[in-house]
């Protein structure tokens, strides 16, 4: 789990802007799959919703270390 926020930080900001950008339709349709039950593996929206968080942590991390600045 470390490695995977690690790896999330290691971005820049336009391609952190876009990764949220991306994370949120694919959370968008991984719902619309188990809406119409196209979806076997119900833990891909689990592990979707975990790395949007981690995104936006690291965004509104780099937002407050910026203000302090």
């Amino acid at each position: 789990m470390r490695a995977k926020i690690e790896t999330i930080r290691a971005l820049a900001d336009e391609r952190l802007t876009e990764e949220e950008f991306n994370t949120r339709l694919e959370i968008m349709n991984l719902r619309f799959k188990i809406a119409t039950r196209q979806l076997s593996n119900s833990g891909e929206l689990r592990d979707a919703k975990r790395r949007l968080a981690h995104i936006l942590t690291v965004q509104r991390e780099r937002e407050l270390l910026g203000s302090k600045a």
